[in-house]
């Protein structure tokens, strides 16, 4: 029997967390955006949230607050004490705002830096951004929020995050722009 061990090799070794210079050269041009982001690292904030009654309702920034995409099997960090004495789950959860319409959105970030400001105790969990987009379509929001709070925020609608997730990429044409299944990708 052996007892070797391996875990996998973590997808950013060596991020310093900083927005991936592609990604940085094209904020605040949401097509140049959509060109990149599926290939490019971005943050998905977590955040600890009490479970059950006491859940938050309000995250930062406004909007319906996190909804829990619990940490691991059986969810949460465990129970907690609350001040009132009794038992409370505290869950990790992404953060999905809900808009007027209803619609949600997964939030993310493009830096450490970008994110801290939006809520200095958030969790950044690095993704590449055609899995944040995967994320989102699993967690029934139909858009992605980059950069919230920030100059170039950016809103990726629902088609959009359809073929991000999908691994299309986005190229310009003489008559515009469109997604093209790149080698490889799924359909």
């Amino acid at each position: 029997m052996s007892h070797d061990r391996s875990l996998a090799a973590p997808a950013f070794p060596d991020d310093d967390g900083s927005a991936y210079p592609e990604l940085a050269a094209a904020l605040g041009d949401d097509t140049r955006v959509l060109g990149v982001l599926g290939d490019v690292r971005v943050f998905v904030p977590v955040v600890a949230t009490l479970g059950g009654a006491g859940a938050a309702q309000d995250g930062p920034g406004g909007g319906a607050g996190p909804r829990a995409a619990q940490d691991g099997p059986g969810g949460g960090a465990g129970p907690r004490a609350a001040r009132d004495g009794t038992d409370k789950d505290a869950d990790m959860a992404a953060v999905l705002m809900t808009g007027a319409d209803g619609r949600q959105a997964l939030l993310t970030f493009s830096s450490v830096a970008t994110m801290q400001a939006w809520d200095p105790h958030a969790r950044p969990v690095p993704v590449w951004g055609r899995d944040a987009a995967r994320a989102a379509i699993d967690e029934g929001a139909s858009a992605i929020l980059l950069d919230l709070g920030h100059p170039h925020f950016t809103v990726v609608e629902s088609d959009d995050v359809q073929h991000l997730a999908a691994g299309h990429q986005l190229v310009r044409t003489p008559s515009g722009t469109a997604w093209i299944a790149a080698s490889g990708a799924s359909t």
